[in-house]
């Protein structure tokens, strides 16, 4: 952008008896400076495309559907009639405490609920990767946040698998196997020496 199309053209100025005044060459350059600053920080015309910069959020990736063969059943609570089961296969436990996992929930009518999810077991929080569709496909979750794990009657599934199964006394298991030890046994090992 040119400067003379921002800045109004500078006439020398001269009044009787006084000599002529003009600007300084080092304000013009400030002007100019700041000016062609400003041009810079300003948002891209519309239609104009914008580099995005922002880093790539990284996908987690998503498991084969879950098979009848390698599902764990675990209880949740005596008083539900829903079957909840963990896909052994699916078990993964990372160094920085999180265990991912596909969870088959199938309630007493036979309705089936399948999905991919995390719980972190150094703050106690859950997320929702994926969903499982009816012709055993995944679509990934909308909201996948780390959610807080609540010990309600509605979402107990998660509070029994921190507490009772993948982070007994909210530690990190070693691995996998270890997890599905734990859903085998009906809950750590360690949990009964307390």
């Amino acid at each position: 952008m040119r400067l003379s199309a921002i800045l109004p053209a500078h006439r020398a100025e001269h009044r009787p008896g006084l000599p002529a005044r003009t600007v300084g060459v080092g304000l013009v350059v400030a002007v100019a400076a700041t000016v062609a600053f400003s041009v810079a920080a300003w948002p891209a015309a519309a239609g104009e495309a914008v580099e995005d910069t922002r880093p790539e959020k990284k996908e987690e990736p998503l498991p084969p559907f879950p098979q009848a063969e390698n599902l764990i059943p675990f209880v949740v609570s005596a008083t539900t009639e829903n079957q909840f089961m963990i896909d052994g296969n699916s078990l993964t436990v990372s160094s920085d405490g999180v265990v991912r996992f596909s969870l088959v929930i199938v309630s007493s009518a036979g309705a089936r609920n399948v999905s991919y999810e995390a719980i972190n077991c150094l703050t106690a929080e859950r997320r929702l990767y994926a969903l499982g569709r009816s012709d055993n496909t995944w679509a990934r979750a909308r909201n996948d946040q780390w959610l807080k794990i609540r010990d309600n009657t509605l979402n107990r599934q998660y509070a029994a698998l921190y507490t009772e199964y993948f982070c007994p006394t909210a530690s990190v298991l070693r691995d996998a196997d270890e997890a599905r030890e734990a859903l085998r046994r009906g809950g750590h090992p360690s949990l009964r020496l307390h």
